[in-house]
This record gives structure tokens, sequence and C-alpha cells, in this order.
């Protein structure tokens, strides 16, 4: 099965020009896969604004491409194929899921895995499995932002976990002291943001 798993979405593209980095992503099917099976287990109201449920995400030649991605995540294999495409594409950050979140505690040790196999390369996630990182030790090249719109928002602690909120306009972004990452991806992580309000507007 012949598939490129890392890949550069339009924010991230102006993301590694802004800060003259190689950043990827790498994304499964929003929400669920075609056969049904929840690929996002703890979205909720996210699910009615998630960008990747429209526009190119949904073009019928690139939804193919994240059901691929997702049957191999679910295969021994995927760490192997991850660590080849790495070694290939060179990447400075990789954002794992663009599209898609930790479906099963298996999958995260996975990207655990190759984080550890590669101490060089940074690599962050938004995600709703806020329980599922509460009890998990994550390498230092390894950084989650838990999003405040899924099932389980009532476990984010605003004063220690790094998380986002949604805003409609920059302006009142701003007046509540969040971080805009908006437009360049990486100020969500802790090695651009030093502290843990992350925001979005909504697009």
């Amino acid at each position: 099965m012949s598939i490129t798993l890392l890949t550069q979405n339009t924010k991230l593209k102006k993301t590694s020009k802004a800060l003259d980095l190689r950043v990827f992503n790498f994304g499964i099917p929003a929400y669920k896969s075609a056969s049904g099976k929840l690929t996002c287990p703890m979205a909720d109201g996210c699910v009615k604004f998630c960008y990747a449920k429209k526009g190119a995400y949904i073009w019928s030649n690139v939804q193919p491409a994240f059901e691929k991605r997702y049957e191999l995540s679910k295969t021994d294999d995927f760490v192997n194929k991850m660590h080849d495409e790495i070694v290939k594409k060179k990447p400075d950050y990789v954002r794992v899921h663009d599209s898609g979140d930790y479906y099963s505690k298996k999958y995260l040790n996975k990207w655990i895995d190759i984080a550890i196999l590669f101490p060089e390369v940074k690599f962050y996630s938004y995600t709703n499995m806020v329980q599922m990182f509460l009890d998990t030790d994550l390498p230092s090249n390894f950084d989650v932002i838990f999003s405040d719109s899924g099932k389980q928002k009532y476990l984010i602690d605003p004063l220690k976990h790094r998380h986002t909120k949604i805003f409609a306009i920059h302006a009142d972004l701003a007046d509540a002291g969040y971080t805009d990452a908006t437009s360049v991806d990486l100020y969500a992580t802790k090695w651009f943001n030093k502290t843990n309000k992350v925001g979005l507007v909504f697009h």
C-alpha cells in the first residue's frame, strides 16, 4: 500500500514559511472512518465546526488517503512506516492529527515510540482525549494541547494544562489573554508559547 504519511495542509505551509521550519502533519478521518469506527471518540461540540469535515478535507481524491493512513495506523508495521517517512521528509515538527484523534491507548503508544526514535523532532497534537493523556507520561519532545470543546473538557485545569479556546474574533482572544495560534500553528506549543492559554479564531 503506497501512501504519503506526512503532508502539509495550508496552515502548516504558512507556519513553515513564517518560521523557516519544516512542519508536517499526519491525519486520519475526522470523527469517524468510512466503516463507522470513531476516530475522535471524545469529540463533542467541536464536531459542528470541525474544519477537517469541510473544504479540501472532503474532496473525493483526499478522503481515501485519510482512510488508508487510518488503516495503516492500526497495524503492527505503523511505527516502522512512520520511521521511514520521517527519515525521508526530515521534519523539524510533526503535528499528529490535523484530522482525527488518538482513538486508542495502543495507537497513542505507537506515536510515543515514534517520538522516542526521533528525539531531535518535536511532535504535538490538539486532542479531546484528556484522561488518556493525564494517565500517560510523554517524552520531552511531545506536546499536547487539550481542546475545551470535547466530552472530557471538565478534566482540564486551565491553570495547569495547555488548552485551546475558540473565539469569534481576534479582539476577544486578545482581551481574554490567550496566545493567538490561528495562523501560525506552532504558537500553540510549549516551544513557542510559555502560557497554557491557546486561542483560535473560528474559521
